[in-house]
């Protein structure tokens, strides 16, 4: 049987007010106690900053199959992806100029350099080019703190996505993510959290990340989480200069490109960093240049979570409430024109 969003919000008002009264937390109602452990066919993404090149190719891949039903940016009406023209100018639209991520931007490139910058993957007096988009945590810490379940994670491939008519606009997750990766549609009349699926709507048919899809050199590829993390080691154990070859898309693939490898920094970024994620990454330059941060612990996040809410609760209501609130006001009027 089908029930409105209105209707969602006044039983979950009701039953949170009862739960807060009885003791009983009210993160379970998004999605009970979260797994440490991988799902038996997690899939994910390793990027390899010293094979990109800085084309973003993957960007503009991204955003053309994600505006489509069941993608991460789509929204009904919208017909061409939603370019950004990043505040520069003489830019009318010609070219996806985002600067940061957004709720237009899911996945974006961004360049560091150094004095000269005369040679690449070189802290001093060098460049890199590096990646930025969800990790998809095993455990994720923005599933945990959700109150009314808009965030979810796949029991199969371990995507961590989203359903927007469930979200009430508290916008916990933002707070809670330790990548800082949501982002809220400031400037929507209807606004929703944006951020990386995993292109969960291109998995269910048999597809790929476009992302992947789309790299020309190899640097992002496509896979199960174990087979990406053994390759990520492999690529660890190479001596700057060995020849490797770089499969392209997904790992294991029979197209390959045949490369000297890079002096890697010894760390596959997301192997450990808030218990593990399913998006790993490796570089020739310290994360921390490239800006990661190096100071998120390596377990998972939502035990904090879990142990907080339990001893302050009023503190999760209070944030249940007001995003109550604020989602009965934001969509009255949408819900007053479906009505008629």
């Amino acid at each position: 049987m089908a029930i409105s969003r209105r209707k969602f919000v006044k039983i979950v008002a009701g039953t949170g007010g009862a739960l807060v009264a009885s003791g009983t937390p009210l993160a379970p109602l998004a999605q009970a106690q979260l797994s440490t452990e991988l799902p038996p066919q997690a899939t994910g993404i390793l990027y390899d900053a010293t094979l990109c090149v800085g084309c973003k190719a993957c960007m503009s891949k991204c955003k053309a199959e994600n505006n489509v039903p069941g993608g991460a940016l789509y929204k009904k009406g919208r017909s061409t992806p939603p370019y950004e023209k990043g505040n520069l100018e003489a830019n009318n639209g010609i070219w996806d100029a985002p600067r940061e991520l957004s709720g237009d931007t899911l996945n974006i490139v961004k360049l560091y350099k150094n004095g000269s910058a005369e040679v690449k993957d070189r802290a001093v007096n060098g460049y890199a080019f590096f990646k930025q988009q969800c990790l998809h945590c095993i455990s994720p810490a923005c599933v945990s703190v959700c109150p009314a379940g808009a965030f979810r994670k796949d029991p199969e491939n371990g995507a961590v996505y989203y359903l927007a008519e469930r979200c009430i606009g508290c916008r916990y997750c933002q707070l809670a993510c330790p990548f800082g990766v949501p982002r809220y549609e400031w400037d929507s009349a209807w606004p929703e959290v944006r951020k990386c699926q995993l292109c969960r709507h291109r998995q269910e048919k048999g597809g790929i990340a476009a992302c992947a899809e789309a790299c020309p050199t190899g640097a992002t590829i496509f896979g199960k989480v174990v087979d990406l993390r053994e390759e990520a080691k492999r690529r660890l154990a190479l001596r700057p200069g060995e020849e490797y070859r770089y499969p392209i898309q997904v790992v294991g693939s029979k197209d390959w490109t045949l490369r000297g490898a890079a002096h890697y920094v010894a760390q596959i970024y997301g192997l450990k960093e808030a218990g593990g994620t399913q998006n790993i990454m490796l570089s020739g330059i310290s994360f921390e240049l490239l800006g990661f941060k190096n100071n998120i612990p390596n377990y998972d996040l939502p035990r904090l979570t879990w142990a907080y809410i339990s001893k302050v609760l009023w503190v999760f209501f209070w944030v249940f409430a007001t995003g109550t609130a604020t989602y009965q006001i934001t969509h009255r009027k949408k819900d007053k024109e479906g009505q008629s």
